[in-house]
Formats: structure tokens, C-alpha cells, sequence
């Protein structure tokens, strides 16, 4: 599936996404630093594993991204949205999510994300819950590998 934005092209699907391009989301997002060759692959791999996803691009340069996590029943997990610093603001962001919603329109959603992002989920119709009452428990493995020198 294609579909226009503003003048940029919105692609459905998981395959044949280019690592490098992810990469450099990630990087401009603050998410990753340099990665070795070796680790490259998982910039791929990360949608080959997931449910769904959408790519947004201006001609040839990919500059937003979303992957989602679901059983397709009952529960999803936006697991990374990003664009790119300089298109960020113009609305990219929440059709990337409505999108996401759109394939599970009737299921619990979720955000994997940061609370200084709360403001902008909450545009979207997420509701941030007090953590006290209601929350999700979380292992950052990724935390342990760099405490013990893998990342």
C-alpha cells in the first residue's frame, strides 16, 4: 500500500526496508550512536519480526518510520516512531499513528516510549495513566548489555 502526505509517500509493509536508512532515524533520534558492522543487520531485522509497519519518504530519502508489535486480536505496541528531526511538527507523526490504530481499530494500543513523548500520544488519543494505579513493568536489556559491555 502507497498513500500521499503532504507531498511525501506513506509505504505499508515490513520487507525490503534498508538498514542504513533506519540507522540514520535512529541516529538523529538520539537512539543509537555508531554501530558495528556486525550489528548493522538488526536495523533490518527489527521489521522482518514485526507485525506491521510504515515507511515515509521524500523521493528517495526515508524519513519517518513506525513498527508496531500485535497479536492481531487484542493488543498492540508501537514499538519505534521517528522522524526526522527537521520534518518533525508537520503532522507526520500522528498519521503514521493513525495508520497503526486504523489495523487494530478495536484493540488496546500501546506506546513504547519516553514521558516526554506523553504530550504528543495523548494528541493521538492515548491516555497517559497514573503509573501508581495502573503501569506496564519493563527489563531494558539493552541497559544490561552496555552495563556489561555488549552495546
Amino acid at each position: 500500500m502507497y498513500q500521499y502526505f503532504n507531498g511525501l509517500v506513506i509505504r505499508e509493509g515490513t520487507e525490503g526496508v534498508p538498514a542504513e536508512y533506519v540507522e540514520e532515524l535512529f541516529k538523529d533520534a538520539g537512539w543509537a550512536k555508531t554501530t558495528p558492522n556486525w550489528q548493522k543487520e538488526k536495523f533490518t531485522l527489527i521489521f522482518k519480526n514485526s507485525t506491521w509497519a510504515f515507511t515515509v519518504w521524500d523521493n528517495d530519502q526515508m524519513i519517518g518510520m513506525v513498527r508496531v508489535l500485535s497479536d492481531k486480536i487484542m493488543a498492540a505496541t508501537i514499538m519505534d516512531l521517528v522522524v526526522l528531526s527537521q520534518y518533525r511538527g508537520k503532522g507526520i507523526g500522528q498519521r503514521l499513528v493513525e495508520l497503526c490504530v486504523q489495523k487494530l481499530p478495536h484493540g488496546d494500543w500501546f506506546a513504547h516510549t519516553s514521558s516526554n513523548n506523553f504530550s504528543f500520544y495523548e494528541k493521538c488519543g492515548f491516555e497517559v495513566r497514573d503509573l501508581s494505579e495502573n503501569g506496564t513493568c519493563a527489563y531494558y536489556g539493552y541497559i544490561q548489555a552496555r552495563k556489561e559491555g555488549h552495546r
